[in-house]
């Protein structure tokens, strides 16, 4: 599988170089050239298949001839070392639970992958620096993803007093290869300098450089996996029943690899974009214009970007046809009060405590569901990293306050020239 530029057709690249590079030329990102379609046997198939041979059937024809097939087996093995499973909160809704992670996020998946991808590809040209903005959960799980794997050094972004206390603790606690710099600005200032640094002609003379955000192919695309995880549990309860499956949606890398594994062949209906008071992307499906803007915070911070970089590969996969674009997706969003709401009822009525990304996506997937449909949301974090908010209706759910240890922390003013002092020192 060769990777196409989204600004620059002519440039074809490899999975490795895809990789490495993180980001294209002209701030492009790195699409596949094709999707495969999977074939029919797969699916009729699938439930007799184990998560490891699942995920290397889907990701193969992505990543050869650049990683070998053997080598491929032992990158998921590794990578899929916790269970993902699916919790029925009752007869036609059930819940994605993407936090049994080590990081207790589903961000855990792709950042494990990618890690392993690179230390792969590393060799003695000197060390890879990998760049990453995280709202919250990504630098966390590329952190303990990235944590001591040769070759490489990790400088991770994140805004300023944006991230939750338990977020921030378990991508400032490593040391080691992993730096972590705080930042005097929101999550989309954090990107900015992340992509500024990747396309930096001095930078890439004097380093290798790449990314570890969902701008990297090899990030996003092993995010497909559990969609096709998902539809082997649920397959026997579809019964000719419609499925509908809601992402809680940020910077749309979740949203994007769904896509992608529906593209393949898997049978998911429809797709719901569920979205915060970071609405860019529903009011883009509302009225077919597309309108960047400044992000603002809520409890639900994973979701907090106001300029979501997927975006653009969605736009290549519909050819920027709004209508086709619909049939696809429908959109949904909701503020941190319906949130809470959210929260609170689901724990009185089914003993089930929901983290804030968790709480969007089952009211976007409420609003869509009737009779005929089984619905399933992404549950994309653990409660725990958000018990702040969590307490605020449910006061009885235990604090982690007393555990947390002291965090390695560098603090940056929103200035590019004082990130590229860090990365070139």
């Amino acid at each position: 599988m060769n990777y196409l530029n989204t600004k620059n057709a002519t440039e074809t690249v490899s999975f490795k170089e895809a990789t490495l590079r993180g980001l294209a030329s002209r701030k492009g990102l790195f699409i596949p050239e094709s999707i495969p379609s999977l074939p029919q046997e797969f699916f009729s198939e699938i439930t007799t298949l184990s998560d490891h041979e699942i995920a290397a059937e889907v990701m193969a024809p992505f990543v050869e001839p650049s990683i070998k097939r053997q080598v491929l087996e032992k990158i998921v093995s590794e990578t899929l070392s916790f269970p993902t499973p699916v919790v029925k909160l009752d007869k036609s809704i059930s819940v994605l639970e993407l936090f049994h992670g080590p990081t207790m996020a589903f961000k855990d998946v792709g950042a494990r992958f990618i890690a392993r991808c690179m230390s792969e590809f590393t060799d003695n040209s000197g060390p890879v620096k990998v760049i990453v903005a995280t709202s919250g959960d990504t630098g966390s799980a590329v952190a303990h993803g990235f944590h001591n794997v040769e070759g490489v050094e990790v400088y991770i972004l994140f805004p300023k007093n944006k991230v939750s206390p338990f977020q921030e603790q378990q991508m400032t606690t490593l040391g080691g290869n992993i730096n972590a710099l705080e930042v005097d600005g929101t999550f989309d200032d954090c990107q900015a300098l992340a992509k500024k640094a990747l396309n930096d002609a001095a930078i890439k003379k004097e380093a290798r450089i790449s990314s570890a955000n969902s701008i990297n192919t090899a990030r996003f695309l092993p995010q497909m996996i559990y969609y096709f995880l998902a539809y082997k549990q649920i397959r026997s309860e579809l019964n000719d029943r419609q499925w509908f499956v809601s992402v809680p949606s940020g910077n749309f890398g979740n949203l994007t690899a769904g896509l992608y594994a529906k593209k393949m062949g898997l049978p998911v209906d429809q797709f719901i974009a569920a979205n915060n008071a970071n609405d860019t992307f529903f009011n883009y499906w509302k009225s077919g214009d597309y309108l960047p803007k400044p992000s603002v915070e809520t409890y639900s911070n994973a979701m907090d970007v106001g300029t979501p970089s997927n975006f653009e590969r969605i736009m290549h996969l519909y050819n920027s046809d709004h209508s086709k674009l619909k049939k696809d997706i429908c959109s949904a969003t909701y503020s941190d009060k319906e949130t809470l709401e959210m929260i609170e009822v689901t724990y009185r009525k089914n003993q089930y405590i929901l983290d804030p990304h968790g709480a969007v996506g089952l009211l976007a997937l409420q609003k869509f569901m009737a009779p005929e449909v089984m619905g399933t949301f992404l549950a994309t974090a653990h409660p725990r990293k958000f018990e702040s908010v969590i307490q605020k209706v449910i006061p009885e759910f235990p604090s982690n306050a007393a555990n947390l240890t002291k965090s390695e922390k560098a603090h940056i003013k929103n200035d590019y020239l004082s990130f590229r002092d860090i990365l070139l020192a």
